[in-house]
């Protein structure tokens, strides 16, 4: 195994302390928001769409993209893409109460169900959806009645599915069936 690389990868973060350790094994690129300039920094600078080409990623992690560009985000991602390949995104959870943390700063991130949305225009599929953080829990409750869906952080997770080719199918005879006029 250790002859064949690892299928690349792509992270892309709000800003530079955002790195994952220790980092994801195999190629890939490491990307965050510019605070100097428009677009991106990090293992490259550049801004949308990426310098990358088409299918040539194999999983994605999109830590808390801003809202105004959720959108051009994600069909980029759609585009660089490989068929099979999987999409993260991590969202702070707008019906937390934890939402009290951040909002005060400015933050304005996208609901789930329009990253949802827009992933499924772009032909990748949701998976599944994740809720992180301190659990929330209604006032006499057991801890086991937990509401998870206040928890702070939301993942979603989605899979890039292509139309498979149509297989190939048994020829049939063919055979004039009345009379050849010469």
């Amino acid at each position: 195994m250790r002859g064949f690389p690892s299928p690349p990868w792509l992270w892309m973060a709000p800003n530079a302390f955002w790195r994952p350790t220790p980092s994801p094994q195999g190629r890939g690129l490491h990307l965050h928001r510019d605070p100097q300039a428009p677009g991106w920094a990090g293992d490259l600078r550049c801004s949308l769409p990426l310098p990358l080409p088409s299918e040539s990623i194999k999983a994605i992690v999109i830590e808390h993209p801003a809202a105004e560009e959720l959108e051009s985000l994600l069909s980029e991602c759609a585009r660089v893409l490989m068929p099979g390949g999987r999409v993260w995104v991590t969202l702070l959870n707008r019906c937390s109460p934890y939402r009290a943390h951040w909002q005060w700063q400015g933050a304005r991130p996208p609901s789930v169900a329009r990253c949802r949305t827009l992933l499924q225009r772009q032909g990748i599929r949701c998976r599944s959806l994740r809720h992180y953080g301190p659990l929330w829990t209604q006032s006499g409750n057991t801890p086991g009645t937990a509401l998870p869906a206040l928890r702070a952080l939301c993942v979603l997770e989605a899979e890039k599915r292509t139309a498979a080719f149509i297989g190939p199918i048994k020829a049939s005879r063919v055979s004039w069936r009345g009379p050849v006029a010469t």
